[in-house]
């Protein structure tokens, strides 16, 4: 039988079973007699009391939690290290852990795996904003009670952020299957390296599977580094869109292609939440059966006397929180020392001082002083949903029976009695709200129905619009918790609103290669929304489609939007040479103008002699196509059309130069008329020859 059954620790904790063994503490289930509740106590095994390195990453935990308070973090209540125990005193969750509900379930369906990471996600925005990187996020570390709610726990390898930032170098911290690849080489490791120990687990919740498993520690960690898991739909095609995206940003190899923060995806887990069917524009987008394990460092630093001594790994139980270690030792010259403590000492000073500086401006320039409401009368759920300053909430509980379940009692400060910053925290004493209640039954009710049946519970209630066909759109479909199941007052419970049926998809088509007004007439005609991007550093001629987003032969919902990348003709810059024929009816000079796209080129313009040149040769620049027009002495000669992306040139017309002569006018002459001069018709009788009528001249 184990030692402490049946023991109390310092006179208040009486010790009844032992609920957990890991590799450096176990666990139990006891009383705190003074407070009259269940805790669990995490106590150091014996033969870790004198091991240094143990016992620092023992009180760590303890600090690190310490500093947290988020409902979805356990809490630590007491700490004790003396010489012969040492030990921490924490909330006892009634629960299994997440790596015990996932081997139950098998794949979870994408709207609790979701539930389960958001929950995740806000305890590690809420340690990170406070400093702490857990560095061990992986589902043997996340507990899950009866009514969904999730708790973070074993900050044991947690880090404050101002502290030593390499992890790996001397010993690989985490399970191989959760740690991201900056952390398996030994890298700095920050908020981004919880984040993709997310995207692992949320993975393997929606696929059942994990994206990288081997026979050994050190095979799974050069897969985290080196390869590429299957996309979650390739396992598990019922997996929206959007939220495989998710799953493998958060998963990039390289931590500046992931989540910037908890904050950032917990905002595009909202995003879809509300629009199962977005697709996200940005680009392409593991159960673990061993407890914690360090592992070799992949890095052989053969330079700087470095000299490597590994301890093989035993095996361990099921449900061990903690490794068994591969033992490093490093030898450096002394001046590695000093200049290392001497880099070390000035990052140090810097944090701090940046850290003070942010910390004091932020609280000058965001922070406002505003007055307390008054919260009496009120319901916890009314204070919380009318809450624009952002209050912080410590609530304390008290019956009144004559009261309302969940009214406000009393607070403090007073309502009216003082201004303070906003983000302040105030402490409301709510009637009952460590009492539990039934979630009702709101299947079938339509919204606004649901909305108001829960608040009467007193429960705040969180919408989640799902697709579906069998149910009126605008009803409830389901809650989470169940309808049924005891929640404690103001907890939030999650209502699945039928959004009606999956808009009708269509198959993308390939138009690669067609002008933008042919590609967008074609995706018009599917219901599509065309919007355009233009590309400056392509070769192809104006206009011409490069490519699609979503990409082609893939399926979207009508009126989705697709951006079609588009040459902008700036790439295609190209020089041609056009040969004008002359012509050969002159031998005079004559001005040539040349018009490029209805405007006229001085560079080009020139004075020509066609009997000395009988071909004159234009170098035109320009991209795209272009339309040239010669002019001699200001009569259209001749015009081309130019595709500068295939340099070729096509005579479109020629007209004929017409010479212009120099003499004076002279008109035609005809015979002189007199038309004043009577005329007299000839007599038929008159002879017609001489008359010799006797008279001489």
């Amino acid at each position: 039988m184990d030692k402490y059954i049946g023991k109390r620790l310092d006179g208040r904790y009486e010790i009844h079973e032992l609920i957990g063994v890991g590799g450096m503490a176990n666990v139990y289930r006891c009383t705190d007699t003074i407070d009259d509740r269940e805790v669990a106590i995490k106590i150091l095994k014996d033969e870790y009391l004198n091991n240094e390195e143990f016992i620092r990453r023992f009180k760590n935990e303890s600090k690190a939690i310490a500093m947290l308070s988020h409902p979805n973090i356990v809490k630590v209540y007491d700490v004790s290290f003396g010489d012969m125990i040492q030990y921490i005193v924490m909330e006892y969750i009634d629960g299994i852990t997440l790596k015990e509900y996932i081997d139950r379930q098998g794949i979870i369906e994408w709207k609790d795996a979701l539930h389960l990471a958001t929950q995740i996600l806000k305890a590690l925005q809420h340690a990170h904003e406070c400093g702490i990187v857990h560095r061990d996020i992986k589902p043997q570390n996340i507990m899950l009670l009866q009514d969904g709610t999730i708790k973070v726990t074993d900050f044991g390898i947690a880090r404050f952020s101002d502290k030593a930032t390499r992890t790996m170098t001397e010993q690989a911290i985490g399970s191989v299957h959760y740690i991201a690849p900056e952390q398996a080489r030994g890298d700095v490791t920050d908020g981004k390296t919880d984040i993709y120990s997310v995207g692992v687990m949320l993975y393997e919740m929606l696929t059942g599977k994990l994206p990288f498993d081997g026979d050994s520690a050190v095979s799974v960690a050069l897969m985290q580094l080196q390869s590429t898991p299957k996309r979650p739909r390739e396992v598990n095609p019922g997996i929206p869109i959007g939220l495989e995206q998710i799953t493998m940003k958060a998963m990039q190899k390289q931590p500046s292609a992931r989540y910037t923060s908890a904050a950032e995806m917990l905002s595009d887990i909202e995003r879809f939440r509300l629009n199962p069917s977005i697709v996200f524009d940005y680009g392409k987008s593991f159960v673990d059966n061993q407890p914690t394990k360090f592992v070799n460092s992949i890095k052989d630093t053969k330079n700087d006397r470095t000299k490597v001594i590994q301890k093989p790994v035993s095996d361990e139980r099921p449900g061990q929180d903690e490794p068994e270690e591969d033992d490093f030792v490093k030898e450096h010259k002394p001046s590695y020392y000093a200049i290392k403590g001497i880099l070390i000492a000035a990052v140090a000073v810097c944090v701090i001082f940046f850290a003070l500086a942010v910390f004091r401006g932020c609280n000058s320039v965001q922070a406002k002083d505003v007055d307390v409401p008054n919260y009496v009368g009120k319901t916890l759920v009314e204070a919380k949903e009318d809450n624009p300053n952002n209050f912080q909430f410590e609530i304390k509980s008290k019956y009144d029976e004559s009261k309302e379940m969940g009214a406000i009692l009393d607070q403090e400060p007073a309502g009216g009695s003082m201004k303070v910053k906003s983000g302040s925290t105030i402490t409301l004493t709510v009637n009952g709200t460590d009492t539990e209640v039934s979630v009702p039954f709101v299947t079938n009710f339509s919204e606004k129905e649901a909305l108001q049946s829960l608040k009467d519970k007193n429960f705040m209630a969180e919408v989640v619009y799902v697709e579906n066909t069998k149910t009126p759109k605008g009803y409830t479909i389901d809650t989470f918790p169940k309808a049924g199941v005891k929640a404690t007052i103001g907890s939030t419970v999650y209502i699945y609103v039928a959004n009606g049926d999956r808009p009708e998809q269509v198959q993308l088509p390939s138009v690669t290669g067609l002008t933008l007004s042919e590609a967008k007439s074609e995706l018009e005609e599917l219901g599509l929304t065309v919007e355009t991007q233009y590309d400056d550093d392509s070769k192809e001629a104006k206009d011409t489609v490069l490519g699609m987003s979503p990409l082609q032969y893939g399926k979207v919902d009508k009126g989705t939007v697709v951006t079609l990348t588009v040459s902008s003709g700036k790439g295609d810059k190209n020089t041609v040479n056009i040969y004008v024929d002359l012509p050969t009816n002159t031998d005079s000079s004559v001005e040539m103008t040349v018009i490029v796209d209805g405007v006229v080129d001085p560079q080009y313009s020139k004075t020509l002699v066609p009997k000395y040149n009988k071909t004159c040769t234009l170098e035109i620049t320009g991209s795209g196509t272009s339309t040239v027009v010669i002019q001699l002495d200001g009569q259209a000669y001749r015009e081309y059309s130019i595709d500068f992306s295939t340099s070729s040139v096509t005579t479109t017309a020629t007209h004929d130069f017409v010479v212009e002569t120099t003499a004076p006018y002279e008109p035609e002459t005809e015979p002189e008329t007199y038309p004043d001069e009577p005329q007299y018709p000839t007599d038929p009788y008159t002879p017609t020859g001489p008359v010799d009528n006797g008279i001489d001249y």
